[in-house]
């Protein structure tokens, strides 16, 4: 599923026009966007958790060579499922 996609079914579901659910899925995204780039975790009951890690640096290897090179500490944006989420895939 794609973000078009998205759009259509929670448009088909709220009977809203695709306009305003595209509207307000791009709010919601820029919005956890935003909050994990300051630091902030999301959390949205039932669904998960969005929020920002730190990665140390580390050694690492080139798989075409096996020279070793050092790989840089960096942010990352991690997600974690919640149990409602975790629940319904699992059946």
């Amino acid at each position: 599923m794609n973000k078009a996609d998205l759009v259509n079914l929670v448009a088909a579901r709220t009977e809203l026009t695709k306009t305003d659910v595209s509207m307000v899925v791009d709010a919601a995204i820029d919005t956890i966007i935003d909050s994990v780039v300051e630091g902030k975790k999301v959390s949205i009951l039932g669904f998960g958790s969005f929020e920002p890690r730190e990665r140390s640096a580390r050694q690492g290897l080139n798989p075409k060579t096996g020279e070793k090179i050092a790989i840089p500490a960096k942010r990352v944006p991690a997600f974690t499922a919640g149990k409602m989420f975790k629940d319904r895939v699992q059946g």
